[in-house]
C-alpha cells in the first residue's frame, strides 16, 4: 500500500484511478521502485485476504486457500496467517508471490496494481474433499473469475460439504469483462452477494435498488453497498436498509472485505440481516479510518464491545 502524493501518477502508469489493472512482473515492479520513497506499508493481502482476517478476528475458526511463491513475500503471508489464527492452506508455485499494490490518491480512493504472480497458479486439481471438511461457509473473491475451472471447482465441493457460499463481485471492471459468467453462477451455486453500487451496474445495468431486486431473485441474499449512504440487503421479501457509520475516511482500501467480515460473522451467529448489515457497517467504518486494510488488537476489543451493544438491541 502506497499513499500517492499525486493523481498524476496513475496517468503516468495509465492505470484508471478507482480500478483494480492486472498488471505484469516488471510494471509491478518498476511501480515499486518509482514509488521507493513514498510512505508505504507491507501486509498480507488480497480481497479474501482480507475478509478472512477480519472474520478471524472476531473469533470465529478460518482458513484461506491459496498459492504463493518461494520467496520473503510468501514467507510474510503465511506467517501473518498464523499469526492471526487462520489455518494457512498454501501451496507453493513456480512464479514469485503475487502482490497487489494499493495506491492511495490525496481524496483516499484506492487503486490497485495487481500482479496475480503464484497466486493464479492455483488450479481446480490442486482443491480437494480435505480442505472443504469442517467449514459452513466459501468465501470467493470475484477476481478469481478469470480461472472459471477453478471456481466451478471450488463450487462443486462445497455443494458436496453443504458450505453456504458468498460471493463478493470485486472490482466494475472484472465485472465487465465477465458478466454473463458472474450472472450465471450467481444463479446457479452462489447464496451470498456482496456489491458496491459500480459493480452492481457493471452486473445487470441497473440503479443499487432495482440492482438489489435483480440480484436478490438470482441467491439467496443480495447485498449493495452505496457508500456513505450505507447498504441495501435483501432475502425473499425482507428488505432492510443499513445506515452507514459514521467516519473520518482516510483510506477506503479494504472497506467492502471488512463489510462482508462483519455481514458473514453475524450470519454465522443466526442474527438478523439488519443486525448483519450494521456490524458490517460497523467495521467498514472502522477500518476506513486508518492506512491499510487491518486493524490492530485495540481496535478489534473495542469493534466486540460494540458488536455486544448491536447483538442486544
Amino acid at each position: 500500500m502506497t499513499l500517492l502524493e499525486s493523481e498524476d501518477f496513475l496517468k503516468e502508469i495509465h492505470i484508471k484511478k478507482g480500478s483494480m489493472q492486472l498488471v505484469d512482473f516488471d510494471l509491478s515492479s518498476e511501480i515499486l521502485s518509482k514509488t521507493d520513497t513514498l510512505k508505504k506499508e507491507l501486509s498480507s493481502g488480497g480481497s479474501a485476504a482480507n475478509t478472512i482476517h477480519g472474520i478471524a478476528n472476531l473469533g470465529i475458526s478460518s482458513s484461506f486457500i491459496g498459492k504463493v511463491g518461494r520467496d520473503n513475500y510468501g514467507l510474510f503471508f503465511a506467517d501473518d496467517m498464523r499469526q492471526n489464527n487462520i489455518i494457512p492452506m498454501l501451496f507453493e508455485g513456480s512464479a514469485d508471490s503475487g502482490r497487489a499494490i494499493a495506491l492511495i490518491s490525496p481524496d483516499s480512493e484506492r487503486t490497485f496494481a495487481t500482479y496475480l504472480g503464484a497466486a493464479i497458479e492455483l488450479t481446480a486439481e490442486d482443491l480437494s474433499d480435505e480442505l472443504f471438511e469442517g467449514h459452513d461457509y466459501l468465501y470467493l473473491e470475484g477476481y478469481l473469475v478469470q480461472n472459471r475451472a477453478l471456481i466451478n471447482r471450488a463450487l462443486t465441493l462445497a455443494s458436496q460439504h453443504k458450505l453456504k457460499v458468498c460471493l463478493d463481485l470485486a472490482s466494475y471492471n472484472v465485472v465487465e469483462q465477465n458478466v454473463d459468467f458472474l450472472n450465471q453462477i450467481i444463479r446457479d451455486s452462489i447464496d451470498i452477494v456482496f456489491a458496491n453500487e459500480e459493480e452492481a451496474l457493471a452486473l445487470c445495468g441497473k440503479n443499487p435498488d432495482e440492482a438489489l431486486n435483480y440480484i436478490a431473485e438470482m441467491c439467496d441474499i443480495a447485498v449493495v453497498k452505496t457508500g456513505k449512504n450505507g447498504s441495501l440487503v435483501k432475502r425473499g421479501d425482507e428488505i432492510f436498509k443499513i445506515q452507514a457509520v459514521a467516519a473520518n475516511c482516510i483510506d477506503t482500501t479494504g472497506a467492502g472485505d471488512a463489510y462482508a467480515a462483519g455481514f458473514i460473522y453475524g450470519l454465522a451467529h443466526n442474527l438478523s440481516l439488519d443486525k448483519c448489515g450494521a456490524i458490517g457497517s460497523l467495521i467498514a467504518a472502522k477500518v476506513i479510518e486508518v492506512v491499510g486494510a487491518k486493524l490492530d488488537t485495540k481496535s478489534w476489543e473495542r469493534i466486540k464491545k460494540d458488536i455486544e451493544k448491536i447483538t442486544k438491541d
